[in-house]
């Protein structure tokens, strides 16, 4: 019985879930994976600021509900292929959890032009500015992680 082989989506977000496990903010796990031509260019998930204490080793540092002290997966994705020098422009976005507002904006500038993501949280306006900009966001969340196939 010949295996059905995951779609390039499937197989994106399913390392974007694995970026995920990285994360060191147990408030939410997120990773995310940018990818043109079917290359990885760039990962991140949320953690703390280089080289400062992460939550899981000194707590939530919390503003008006947020942990604040979490760089958010989408910005650490974004700021790595900045720091090695990788262009991103016309590139998608695989996250685990919708962008906030903030890294929908940074995203944008960065002129990454789909955005699929796994579940949904927090901002409606994503949706509105994605058609006005024409950025093709796809709502994954529909698409359950399959099980790998057993290896005999």
């Amino acid at each position: 019985m010949a295996r059905q082989r995951a779609s390039w989506d499937e197989y994106f977000m399913n390392i974007a879930r694995e970026v995920a496990t990285r994360s060191t903010c147990d408030r939410k796990f997120v990773g995310a994976v940018v990818v043109r031509d079917r290359s990885i260019l760039a990962t991140g998930y949320n953690g703390s600021i280089r080289g400062l204490a992460h939550c899981d080793e000194e707590g939530h540092l919390m503003e008006d509900n947020h942990c604040v002290r979490t760089v958010h997966a989408e910005a650490n994705a974004i700021v790595q292929a900045a720091r090695n020098g990788v262009r991103i422009e016309g590139a998608s976005i695989y996250v685990t959890a919708s962008p906030c507002w903030g890294c929908f904006r940074l995203i944008a500038n960065a002129g990454i032009t789909r955005i699929v993501f796994g579940e949904f949280y927090r901002d409606q306006k994503i949706f509105e500015f994605s058609q006005k900009l024409g950025i093709e966001l796809v709502d994954f969340s529909k698409h359950a992680a399959k099980p790998s196939p057993e290896i005999a």
